[in-house]
């Protein structure tokens, strides 16, 4: 889906994050940024969590407001993101309102004019070696469904993990 090929938007990554073994805010702000421009979204609708030390909750590093509100427990039963990481396994919902989810984290304004609601998710976990360290999530929201813009495909799965696999270094992976 993306307007670049993906080993070009793996390639920049990577160079980012060479030599990082943490993503900081700033450099998630710019990953986000490139993930943004590849799927065509804004960067806001690009979420970073990370597995806290603990390995009991979920927290985003970007986009920095969500971090503030809070984190994701790993009990939940209704995340996408927890689910993401458990399974070890990228995903897409393209009728996300009608999937049972968590709205807290949906009603943050991200922007002076607020946000419409998430239509359409599409999630992949960040390996770190054989275990999840964290979890990319890329949005696309609308009023309806329709409005939101494309659906995400079983492509863009395929390429947001292999995304997640140049900020392996980052989520504890060597």
């Amino acid at each position: 889906m993306g307007t670049a090929p993906i080993a070009g938007v793996t390639r920049v990554i990577s160079e980012m994050v060479k030599g990082k073994t943490e993503l900081d805010v700033a450099m998630a702000k710019m990953v986000a940024g490139a993930i943004a421009k590849f799927f065509s979204v804004k960067a806001d609708d690009v979420a970073i969590l990370s597995l806290t030390p603990n390995g009991k909750q979920l927290v985003f590093i970007v986009p920095e407001k969500l971090g503030q509100v809070g984190s994701i427990p790993l009990t939940s039963t209704r995340a996408l993101a927890v689910r993401t990481l458990k399974e070890k396994r990228a995903d897409f919902i393209n009728n996300f309102q009608a999937a049972e989810h968590h709205t807290v984290f949906e009603a943050v304004k991200l922007t002076k004019e607020g946000s419409d609601p998430i239509q359409k998710i599409l999630s992949a976990p960040i390996m770190a070696g054989a275990k999840a360290g964290g979890v990319i999530q890329v949005s696309r929201k609308g009023k309806t469904p329709g409005a939101a813009g494309a659906d995400f495909a079983a492509k863009d799965s395929t390429e947001l993990a292999q995304i997640c696999a140049a900020l392996s270094s980052c989520f504890g992976a060597s």
